[in-house]
């Protein structure tokens, strides 16, 4: 196992702190899936789906005492998501006790955000019900498109109408819905995607996430396209149905705040705004991440990873062991990229004073050199449209949206060569 012991923590108040819950169960594996999912209910170790609660609740025990152990003192937290595989697979009361236990060991605030994935097909009225008395304030259904053909290519096996009941009995419960969407996939028209855009707007939900089919070797779907069974999905036409797709919305009143991610003014997922500002937070289960700002060996962060197998997973937990597989400090490098790569995903965008702070503190650079590579990068970035910079703040723009990878290499290109 990981030696946990020659970190130096980071005492005192932390100004947001999140939980993540993987649940790695699935009724079935999607066939682009390539997430640390399993078909089977019991899959050893103590990981089985009856027990799977248990876990997770003695893995936060061992986790805050690891964090009392270094110093780290968290805030209550103040979003909990549980992700997957398919977290409504488990029952509402294994969901609802997790919850309890995060309030037991963590607090949450008063406001705190919480949401679960849900597969439409393994919810109904009376789960969704279950979950608001528990303290759920939020559900992001898997809607993956609304077209059948669309998603029988990608072996789901709800339909359009699962989907619909499933915001509908949030909406009774008093829940916010979000649901997701995924484009690229193979036959997907384009005319296909615009149903699909269409059908999630006239839900009426609050918040929409897209996201581009990518597809591993390994998975079911991988080894049919390198067969040449289907074709691969194709970047112009991924980049065709996103600008689709970011229309649609801004007409029906979703604005992007992350690339992959749409809201009405006031609906963003915080859980989501909270990894890409960088926050602490917790993630429990098997393979799940966690990050602790100001702990790790150079105070710029720490970074761990559970084991990956379930099996392996709760065999540590049984023996009383934080179940991480490793973890890493942050270093001088690492947190520079870091903080570009996030930044620029948001349309709050990149602070430039933080940026210079930054290459100051973990570069040692002069801060007047600093600020001249900070203007350098602004000024090439709005020259070639990547992004606009206004009141000292870099953010992307529709075409930085779309090249977001080529505008981070190029900011971190004249980084590196300074």
């Amino acid at each position: 196992m990981v030696d946990h012991t020659d970190h130096t923590g980071c005492a005192g108040s932390r100004t947001d702190f999140e939980v993540y819950v993987h649940v790695p169960f699935c009724l079935r594996r999607c066939g682009y899936c390539d997430f640390n999912t399993y078909t089977a209910p019991d899959l050893g170790g103590g990981a089985s789906r009856g027990n799977y609660a248990n876990m997770v609740i003695r893995e936060m025990e061992l986790v805050r005492a690891w964090q009392e152990d270094h110093g780290i003192e968290e805030t209550a937290a103040s979003t909990v998501f549980f992700g997957g595989g398919t977290p409504t697979v488990l029952s509402a009361a294994d969901l609802t006790a997790i919850l309890g236990a995060v309030r037991r060991i963590w607090g949450l605030a008063p406001d705190a955000e919480i949401t679960t994935e849900a597969n439409p097909d393994t919810v109904d009225e009376a789960y969704v019900a279950e979950l608001a008395d528990g303290g759920f304030t939020r559900i992001s259904f898997g809607m993956q498109s609304a077209v059948p053909h669309v998603l029988r290519t990608l072996d789901r096996t709800h339909t359009p109408a699962n989907v619909e009941a499933g915001v509908r009995a949030a909406d009774r419960a008093g829940l916010r819905s979000s649901v997701d969407l995924i484009y690229g996939a193979p036959g997907e028209s384009l005319d296909d995607w615009r149903t699909s855009v269409r059908t999630a707007i006239d839900l009426g939900v609050d918040h929409i996430s897209a996201y581009a089919l990518t597809v591993e070797p390994t998975t079911k779907m991988g080894r049919q396209i390198a067969a040449g069974l289907i074709p691969r999905p194709d970047d112009d036409d991924e980049a065709a149905k996103y600008e689709i797709a970011d229309e649609l919305f801004s007409e029906a009143g979703l604005q992007w705040y992350e690339i992959s991610n749409w809201a009405r003014p006031g609906f963003e997922s915080r859980h989501n705004l909270g990894y890409w500002r960088n926050v602490d937070w917790a993630g429990l289960g098997p393979g799940a991440h966690s990050h602790y700002n100001g702990a790790g060996s150079a105070g710029r962060g720490l970074r761990s990873w559970d084991i990956a197998h379930p099996r392996m997973w709760g065999t540590a937990i049984r023996s009383g062991e934080v179940p991480w597989a490793d973890d890493e400090s942050i270093d001088a490098e690492a947190d520079i990229e870091e903080f570009v790569m996030l930044a620029v995903r948001l349309r709050e965008g990149l602070v430039l004073a933080d940026l210079v702070r930054r290459l100051r503190d973990d570069r040692g650079m002069d801060e007047r050199v600093a600020a001249g590579i900070a203007g350098d990068i602004a000024r090439r970035a709005d020259d070639e449209c990547l992004a606009e910079v206004t009141d000292g703040r870099m953010v992307p723009t529709l075409k930085g949206r779309l090249l977001n990878d080529t505008l981070i290499e190029e900011m971190l290109e004249a980084i590196d060569a300074a």
